[in-house]
């Protein structure tokens, strides 16, 4: 099929022109019974974001060569929940169900030493997969979790190293089983069970490369989009936070009191302010008392600070 999915296209269209999707589907938690509706109805009957499905199953399609990544579109929360049913699919259903079916292929006697050697290198793979999977699990995706509800305080981490890894090894492993099946198990005939196990082989091999491209180029890209803007906004909020409070410290002086502050960042003693803004040096002692509780600034030095931090003086006006 060419060109790009739509949301208005019905969903048995889009099954009907590659069978692929309906992983993508199962994952995304649409189910079979969904009639003549169109992606945007059943998406909006799941609560699935629509343009992320439709993104997703693009890619699947055909990568990025006809249909451009908008990281805007995508929701971080609806790719995280499609990967996690992708790696309930692996490990709880597929490598459970092809270790079952390479047992019943295969003979594993001590007299078949390929036999079980693959078998043994099988499982191994599987075990590499599930702790790649279980590190996703508890360190990706909490961190995921936390920009998702806000929580600011993971911003500190390096997403870079969060993010997953070690794609490469995972492919090239399977691959190497594959080939040890073609290559080197002693076949004698045509043994269609062992052909389903070598062919399911390969189904696996093109599933889990399609899931590793969604991680690597859809939800990593837009989980760092994610992570950008949430600290944009958190610079944001307390450049805001911070001109609030001193936009409210400034309302609390009077501008007498402001005066007062200028006249004790240039160094002046009481005497020399009072002279200068021709009032009495009681009066001046009041208007010092009255700012040290207004600001909870009790010493000249504070006093300085906060009169440079509020663009009263200037650092060159400053007697330091």
């Amino acid at each position: 099929m060419a060109g790009e999915y739509k949301t208005t296209d019905k969903v048995s269209y889009v099954l009907a022109n590659d069978y692929r999707l309906l992983q993508v589907m199962s994952r995304f938690g649409i189910s079979f019974g969904f009639g003549e509706k169109s992606i945007k109805e059943i998406c909006q009957q799941k609560d699935v974001d629509a343009d992320t499905f439709i993104a997703v199953i693009n890619y699947v399609k055909d990568g990025a060569k006809n249909s451009p990544i908008v990281l805007g579109d995508l929701s971080v929360r609806s790719l995280l929940d499609y990967l996690r049913q992708t790696h309930a699919y692996f490990l709880d259903y597929q490598f459970p169900t092809m270790r079952r079916n390479m047992l019943n292929a295969i003979d594993c006697s001590v007299k078949n030493e390929v036999a079980f050697l693959v078998l043994k290198f099988f499982d191994s793979y599987v075990e590499e997969v599930r702790k790649h999977m279980e590190y996703e699990e508890k360190v990706t995706f909490s961190y995921v979790e936390k920009l998702l509800s806000g929580d600011n305080a993971v911003l500190a981490d390096n997403a870079n190293h969060l993010l997953s890894k070690h794609h490469e090894s995972i492919d090239r492993k399977l691959r190497e089983l594959k080939n040890l099946f073609i290559q080197y198990y002693p076949q004698k005939g045509v043994d269609n069970e062992l052909n389903a196990v070598i062919y399911e082989l390969y189904r696996t091999q093109e599933d889990l490369e399609v899931h590793c491209r969604v991680e690597d180029n859809l939800f990593t890209p837009a989980v760092r989009r994610l992570a950008y803007l949430n600290k944009t906004r958190q610079e944001q909020d307390e450049l805001l936070a911070l001109e609030n409070d001193a936009q409210m410290a400034d309302e609390t002086l009077s501008e007498r009191e402001k005066e007062i502050v200028v006249c004790v960042a240039k160094g002046m003693a009481n005497k020399e302010i009072a002279d200068s803004l021709c009032i009495s040096v009681n009066t001046v002692t009041t208007h010092r008392r009255n700012i040290a509780r207004k600001l909870s600034i009790h010493s000249s030095a504070g006093i300085t600070i906060y009169a440079i931090v509020n663009k009263l003086v200037t650092l060159e006006e400053v007697n330091v």
